[in-house]
């Protein structure tokens, strides 16, 4: 039995994206041409590969099986055929990068412009995601995490600054009213604002002097988001709602101007900056390749 090859990345873009819509957006082309093509393949096959309703679009038990052996073949095709493109005197082709909504921030805007700009055949996609993900299942190439997130089967390249740290801040106004802690622990009797991530935890607090690290659990009457709705809680620590904890350099702006004032600084914790991170067990991209070879250039650079 024969399908054809245009139909089966049709297939594995719906079930990548979950979605004839998204599968459109993320690849290109219409959600009518998808839908369209996986009829086709579901007509050859003689099976229902999704079951599709007005809200959700789900593999049956015939569509995982397949994308379970179709998604690691495809890979190989593509890798295969990238050969090629390390013939060609620029790279070319489309780069997909998984990364938390920090290093859509706080990273990637003094990278990706001269990138660009010395690739102008690479399309480059960012898809921002806070959790972990296996970034051949997510349909991407590469990703951007912190150590204590990665794999041990990765290849981890250094991307940005080598030293990071979260600051602690609030406005002057709140600290007017409600005095400045001096003591990560007296945070438990502060008003503080929380950042939840995606997997339902919400780290404590943390900081650390002279050797005495301290993590502190405090609650106030807003929790957002992490990554995606930091910006809310600073605007309400600005505002005089609370305290806010958050990278330093997210904060930076609102510190300089004196919107927010920083709070125990002496104990702000430093930890080590993030990674672009890949699977060694396949050939790398051309366009991913020029993105490493780029970024470890840039590192190099006085």
């Amino acid at each position: 039995m024969k399908a054809d090859l245009d139909d089966l990345k049709a297939f594995v873009a719906v079930a990548r994206a979950r979605g004839f819509r998204e599968g459109a957006r993320v690849n290109g082309g219409s959600a009518s041409a998808l839908s369209e093509a996986v009829r086709r393949l579901e007509a050859q096959l003689g099976v229902r590969l999704f079951h599709r309703t007005t809200r959700s679009v789900v593999l049956t038990e015939a569509g995982q099986g397949l994308l379970e052996r179709l998604g690691p073949v495809l890979a190989e095709l593509e890798a295969a055929l990238d050969v090629v493109n390390g013939f060609r005197d620029r790279p070319a082709g489309a780069l997909r990068l998984n990364v938390p909504v920090s290093a859509a921030r706080l990273v990637l805007p003094r990278i990706v412009p001269p990138f660009l700009a010395s690739y102008p055949d690479i399309r480059l996609e960012i898809i921002t995601e806070d959790s972990f993900v296996d970034v051949l299942a997510s349909g991407c190439d590469a990703g951007i995490r912190y150590d204590e997130r990665l794999e041990q089967d990765m290849i981890a390249v250094p991307i940005g600054p080598r030293v990071q740290r979260f600051s602690t801040a609030a406005s002057p106004a709140y600290l007017g009213r409600h005095g400045r802690p001096k003591h990560p622990r007296e945070l438990l009797g502060h008003t503080c604002l929380r950042s939840r991530f995606s997997s339902g935890a919400m780290p404590p607090w943390e900081y650390e002097r002279n050797g005495e690290v301290v993590q502190v659990d405090p609650v106030g009457p807003l929790i957002v988001s992490a990554g995606g709705a930091s910006d809310l809680a600073i605007e309400a620590a600005i505002s005089g709602s609370g305290i806010v904890y958050h990278f330093e350099d997210w904060l930076r702006p609102h510190l300089d101007s004196g919107a927010l004032e920083p709070i125990l600084k002496p104990w702000w914790q430093n930890f080590s900056g993030p990674f672009l991170y890949y699977p060694g067990r396949r050939l790398v991209p051309a366009p991913l390749r020029a993105f490493i070879d780029f970024i470890k250039t840039s590192a190099e650079a006085p």
